[in-house]
């Protein structure tokens, strides 16, 4: 049982519904019945016989030679099925891995998808164009030549961005270059073991159902790998003018004359986000950011973290460290810290604070984004901010002050970037999207952008990012939010907590009463129908009110539980106060919740 953050490890992305099977769900379409020995053996030769890269045939050989069953067992039980997000799987031999084998059979069922709908094809008959980015991880650029080659194999065009780059210029390339499709091979912040397969379509948003199951079905009817022709050339390697568009489209976030005076340390958490931001912010006029140079340049191994998550206790020690060191030598405290994740989509923000053990804090993805609606809103920004029914209803209550449009998706971009009049759209995974009409995904260059003008500002105003904090909290009451995470290695365990959720619902949580429930798989009128139970909690002595959401993981053997307690302050002087408050009303959120999921 965890309390961490680590929603992504082995085998998804944050959000929902991956590639592989989700926890608390039934075998699907993509299980398969128990093979004896000798037939398992005989499946493995089988692909054995057809892989085409020679370092996951030998692992697979050594297996096979070795009969080492159970791990064939597992490696063959099914296939990585193919959902919202793609792919996603550790790396290795056999149809339950991310391998080359894998990698083509999906590029063949997206090629054919494509084919069958002649979606993007230009007036003068042109054949639909995909364009192909990749990160630094092992493998993916085997990946995206291997895509490529599909491509153009299936009579389509193809275009590959010119080196590993971060995912938003993946998904700004789509509508930028008029592509009928993006693939990004990337795994994001997951370990090292895994690699990933992430899809766009034309406008620039990743699919939805029902486009998953068709290119699922597409992929499902893919025969031997002999059937699927590999070009040996005819694709494009794109040169560095994409990236120069994407990066002259980063300044479309900034205010022209605004403060720039700030100083950022920022860590790319061994990813490829580092030249990219640097550019960003040097062709912005901030002073370039200092580097924490261990971390800067690409290494699939993500060899000084345990886990390449900036939300993963220990992942911002070396960012940390950073600071202090430019302090000591500079005399001069850095404003922030930055931190992208691997592929460069999520933005994580520290900031200084003399109470904390490292002497710096890493602030909440809704805080972050709190902070970013209510600059936005001081630039003037119109249009509809929307978040998900996960995160913090604070932003609710911003965009209300300022008589903007506001709504809630479920869980993901996938479903964010696509609310109608779109202006900024954040989730509390780090993920904020502040420019849509650039990157309909979330975008972790854009958003540090975005951050470092708003320290700007404050520091010439002589406030900091803590103050503007401070005074949300005043405005609009402290809204507390923390993640309670289950790990179980019996799937059936979640069904049977969802069960005993809905037959013995609670009636009071943390000391709330349970005012109303939503059975979140009936949907609402703006939510299709998903796994999940939403309480809407009562105030009671000093607490406003509070909520609590649980469902499945998508991605991990997990039940997950994200609450949120309110607290009015009235005054400053009450801030310290009605913070301990809430963060007890969150503990004993957890405590409970444990009792009523039998977990």
């Amino acid at each position: 049982m965890s309390d961490g953050r680590r929603d992504d490890a082995r085998s998804g992305g944050a959000g929902e519904a991956t590639g592989v099977r989700g926890a608390g769900e039934a075998p699907g379409p993509g299980a398969q019945a128990p093979d004896s020995d000798e037939a398992l053996l005989a499946r493995a030769r089988d692909w054995l016989a057809e892989d085409p890269d020679p370092q996951t045939r030998q692992e697979l050989a050594e297996l096979v030679d070795a009969r080492a069953v159970e791990e064939l067992r597992e490696r063959f039980s099914g296939t990585l099925q193919f959902g919202t997000a793609g792919l996603r799987g550790e790396l290795g031999a056999g149809p339950m891995r991310m391998n080359r084998s894998v990698v083509i059979r999906a590029a063949a069922g997206i090629a054919a998808h494509l084919r069958a709908h002649r979606a993007g094809a230009a007036a003068q008959g042109e054949e639909p164009l995909v364009v192909v980015g990749y990160d630094a991880r092992h493998k993916s650029a085997d990946f995206a030549r291997d895509t490529a080659a599909v491509m153009v194999g299936a009579g389509l065009r193809a275009a590959v961005l010119p080196s590993p780059l971060p995912t938003p210029v993946l998904a700004f390339a789509v509508r930028h270059l008029g592509a009928a499709a993006g693939i990004m091979v990337t795994a994001s912040h997951n370990p090292p073991r895994d690699n990933g397969y992430k899809v766009y379509l034309g406008d620039g948003l990743q699919i939805v159902p029902p486009a998953d199951g068709e290119i699922a079905a597409q992929i499902s009817s893919v025969g031997p790998l002999a059937g699927v022709v590999r070009a040996e050339s005819g694709w494009q390697v794109l040169g560095t003018e994409v990236l120069d568009a994407y990066l002259a489209r980063t300044g479309a976030v900034l205010t022209e004359g605004s403060p720039r005076e700030v100083r950022v340390v920022h860590t790319a958490m061994h990813g490829v986000g580092h030249e990219t931001a640097r550019l960003a912010f040097e062709r912005a006029g901030f002073p370039s950011p200092v580097p924490v140079a261990e971390q800067a340049e690409p290494d699939p191994d993500f060899s000084t973290v345990a886990f390449p998550n900036p939300e993963e206790p220990g992942a911002m020690e070396r960012a940390y460290a950073t600071a202090r060191a430019w302090e000591a030598e500079h005399g001069e405290r850095p404003d922030v810290i930055i931190a992208n994740d691997p592929d460069a989509d999520r933005c994580g923000v520290a900031v200084p604070d003399a109470a904390a053990e490292d002497g710096w804090r890493m602030l909440r993805g809704d805080q972050v984004g709190a902070v970013l609606a209510t600059h936005l809103i001081h630039k003037h920004a119109k249009g509809t901010f929307a978040t998900t029914i996960v995160s913090s209803s604070l932003l609710e209550r911003i965009a209300e002050a300022a008589g903007l449009p506001y709504t809630e998706t479920l869980t993901g971009f996938k479903w964010l970037a696509r609310v109608d009049g779109l202006r900024y759209g954040y989730e509390e995974a780090l993920g904020y999207c502040v420019d849509p009409e650039g990157v309909r995904d979330k975008d972790g260059i854009t958003a540090a952008l975005l951050v470092a003008e708003l320290a700007a500002e404050l520091k010439q105003a002589g406030r900091t990012l803590t103050d503007l904090l401070d005074d949300l909290d005043v405005e609009y009451g402290v809204h507390a939010t923390d993640q309670l995470s289950v790990r179980v290695d019996d799937l059936s365990l979640i069904g049977s907590a969802m069960e005993r959720l809905r037959a013995e619902p609670p009636t009071a949580l943390g000391g709330l009463g349970v005012a109303r429930v939503d059975d979140l798989t009936r949907g609402t009128e703006s939510l299709p129908p998903t796994d999940g139970l939403r309480y809407w909690l009562a105030g009671a002595d000093g607490v406003g009110g509070g909520r609590v959401v649980v469902r499945p993981s998508g991605t991990e053997p997990k039940l997950k539980c994200y609450l949120e307690v309110v607290v009015p302050v009235g005054e400053a002087a009450g801030l310290g106060p009605a913070r301990e408050r809430a963060a007890a009303v969150l503990d004993r959120f957890k405590d409970d919740l444990r009792r009523a999921t039998g977990l």
